[in-house]
């Protein structure tokens, strides 16, 4: 399964710390190996799973969602709660 990102996540990425950097990397690792380990959203936002994961003590969300019969991982946006739906949205 080949991984794919988008705009949105690349820009969040280049904030991060390179420690926040290797917590992301082992929840792309978990939903690499397992694609339907995040949560199923619906409505507006039908076809996107969030996976939670926590770094430090702050809950962080990320989004993605399976393209082409499970052969592209898409990664749509990382982020804290706050907004982060709404924001998904918009994109």
């Amino acid at each position: 399964m080949k991984v794919k990102t988008t705009p949105r996540f690349n820009r969040c990425i280049k904030k991060l710390h390179p420690q926040e950097k290797e917590s992301l990397n082992n929840a792309i690792k978990a939903i690499h190996s397992n694609p339907i380990v995040g949560e199923a959203k619906k409505g507006d936002l039908s076809g996107v799973l969030v996976y939670k994961y926590k770094y430090q003590q702050q809950l962080l969300l990320l989004a993605y969602s399976i393209d082409n019969f499970n052969q592209h991982l898409i990664l749509l946006g990382l982020g804290t709660h706050e907004n982060f739906y709404r924001d998904l949205k918009r994109n």
